[in-house]
């Protein structure tokens, strides 16, 4: 959940470490802290707040060393303060540490070393691996001192640690949380994910779990952490340091949803077989016969993932005619799901490294599942640890509250889904008309993010409310989850989704004209069925907010504003009706002066349990 980065080489560090850091604040801003080699000592600065505030803290001091780590925080153990804040350092300041993850056994290990005469000076889990470290750390040999205190921990960790009298040397090391190491010209850099150093170098390694870097200014090596020589890929970045900018938008959430157009066809780029009527995933690594002999699938995700997945459930069981479950990764892999060799079990997650996903996928190929993986980050350790996949190519998210990313999941969700489709149940001609709707995507989006200012003048009118209900049917139940969810995120607004029908079965009460109905009614099969709950809610004052389909003017009589979108082909209009609702979440908390790239409380990537 917290940003990592760390630098060895010939320039100086302090800068390179603040810029990383900048890069990685959407991973957590409670606390920020760096520490540097130089002169002899390990100077440590830390606050409480944003990086900017570490940036005004540290501009008067002469901080030239060319080693150091930094850390942005998402607080786990112990409050956002500036004694939790990393990095952490032994009772001797002769080590510092930096890191994600959560150890579970610190409380004993924290007992046990004060009995040996070690006081600590915060609440959190970290310092007492810094402490440990420091305990083993008796002769010199940094990397020993780090692999001994490691073997003596239980949970999960990325970590970045640096010695005061080895000015030479950074270790990182990882289990259970994502570090990545950077090769540049004689220097190295680390990073809890490749944004921390995309400006510096387009060549990495991503660390395997269970494995150790060190990083000198000649090179690097890694090992395993029981000391056993490791090697690893390097890979190229996708992407430039200029995905990273926000191009002249506001925020990158703004910057982000107008994306979209580009991010969906970068989604089906390659893949889409139009004229065949269908869609071609070679990164599945299955063969047509495997595929064939599939007869359940089963979603598994957190969050907006869990929203996307709820969409491929329709879609796979209405187009393929397979039956389709899908789990919350939490809920699953504490269950003893029934799982046999005619299963196929998709993880869905943009960061690739949420934790409660990963240990569902683990779970699952225990119990002898086929695992593929549907991610966003190359490298990540669901693209690494399933069987196969594929990537949705949107470029970084920076924005903590999804939306490009899920956009490119419903596409992949619907490549995958016309694929199997065609092998079963799907005409040529129905796999062409949905080959043909899903080419018309990108344009129809682009016409949609054309109604920007009149969302936000909808969103201006609403904005003072604190409670909304988002409805929808069919397809688009998972929109109306999706709708509030992004509400929830940025705006601290409370909102449910629900099934619109499901309305009168409770939250029909809480109707009034003090909280608004954000609709999603479109021109479909249950379209009637929908404005009989439009309706309902009229016939108690409650003001409506309908997204509709262009050409629909009857829906004026039924609600208080629309928003229209093109016409498309039901199964695929998730893919445009989730647009006008980030946008109306992200104009909301725009109004609101709600810190919408980075929401309190919430980080990008969970890689915590």
């Amino acid at each position: 959940m917290c940003g990592i980065v760390g630098y060895i080489g010939e320039r100086k560090a302090v800068p390179i470490l603040i810029e990383g850091l900048s890069a990685l604040e959407y991973r957590g801003y409670d606390s920020a802290g760096l520490a540097m080699v130089g002169d002899e000592q390990l100077h440590v600065h830390k606050v409480k707040g944003k990086v900017d505030a570490l940036r005004e803290r540290i501009k008067s001091e002469r901080l030239d060393g060319t080693v150091g780590i930094a850390h942005t925080r998402w607080a786990t153990h112990g409050g956002p303060s500036e004694p939790n804040a990393h990095p952490h350092t032994d009772h001797g300041n002769a080590i510092a540490v930096v890191h994600n993850g959560i150890i579970e056994n610190y409380a004993a290990i924290k007992e046990r070393l004060k009995r040996n005469g070690v006081s600590f000076k915060s609440e959190t889990d970290t310092e007492v691996l810094a402490q440990l470290i420091g305990k083993y750390y008796t002769d010199g040999d940094l990397v020993k001192a780090v692999t001994k205190a490691l073997s003596d921990i239980e949970g999960t960790f990325g970590i970045a640690v640096i010695a005061r009298d080895n000015p030479d040397l950074l270790i990182g090391a990882r289990r259970g949380s994502p570090l990545v190491v950077g090769i540049g010209e004689d220097e190295y850099l680390l990073g809890s994910d490749t944004s921390a150093i995309v400006a510096h170098t387009d060549k990495v390694i991503y660390l395997k779990d269970g494995h150790l870097a060190t990083l000198t200014r000649n090179g690097y090596s890694t090992l395993t952490l029981d000391n056993r020589p490791a090697s690893h890929k390097v890979h190229t970045l996708e992407y430039g340091a200029e995905a990273l900018a926000k191009g002249g938008f506001d925020h990158f959430m703004l910057k982000e949803i107008f994306e979209q157009p580009e991010t969906i066809q970068n989604a089906m780029r390659g893949r889409l077989l139009t004229e065949e009527g269908t869609a071609r995933l070679d990164g599945l690594n299955l063969v047509m016969t495997e595929l064939r002999r599939i007869n359940r699938i089963i979603f598994v995700a957190c969050g907006t993932s869990w929203h996307a997945a709820l969409c491929g459930e329709y879609l796979m069981e209405d187009l393929a005619g397979i039956p389709v479950e899908v789990e919350y990764a939490s809920e699953f892999r504490y269950r003893n799901p029934i799982i046999d060799s005619k299963t196929l079990v998709f993880v869905i997650s943009q960061s690739g490294e949420t934790a409660d996903t990963l240990a569902a996928l683990r779970e699952a190929a225990h119990k002898g599942a086929t695992v593929l993986g549907i991610c966003n980050v190359v490298g990540s350790s669901i693209a690494r640890e399933t069987h196969g996949g594929v990537y949705l190519h949107a470029g970084p998210e920076i924005g903590v509250a999804s939306t490009k990313a899920f956009t490119s999941q419903l596409t992949v969700l619907s490549l995958l889904t016309l694929l199997m489709g065609r092998m079963r149940r799907i005409s040529h001609d129905d796999g062409m008309a949905i080959a043909k709707g899903l080419d018309r995507i990108p344009s129809q989006v682009r016409k949609i993010l054309k109604q920007n200012d009149y969302i936000a003048e909808i969103a201006a009118i609403y904005s003072r409310h604190n409670n909304f209900l988002y409805l929808g049917r069919s397809y688009n139940y998972p929109v109306a989850l999706e709708g509030a969810l992004k509400l929830k995120e940025i705006s601290y607004v409370h909102a449910e989704g629900y099934p619109a029908a499901e309305m009168k079965h409770g939250p029909i009460a809480l109707i009034d004209t003090n909280m608004p109905s954000v609709v999603v009614a479109l021109k479909d099969s249950v379209y009637e069925k929908v404005i009989s709950n439009m309706e309902e809610i009229r016939a108690r004052s409650g003001k409506i907010i309908a997204i509709a389909t262009e050409g629909d003017k009857t829906i004026q009589k039924h609600a208080d504003h629309v928003v229209y979108i093109p016409k498309t082909l039901p199964v695929l209009t998730p893919l445009l009706a989730v647009i006008p609702l980030q946008l109306l979440a992200y104009h909301i908390a725009a109004i609101r002066k709600c810190e919408i790239d980075q929401p309190r409380n919430l980080a990008k990537s969970v890689t915590v349990e």
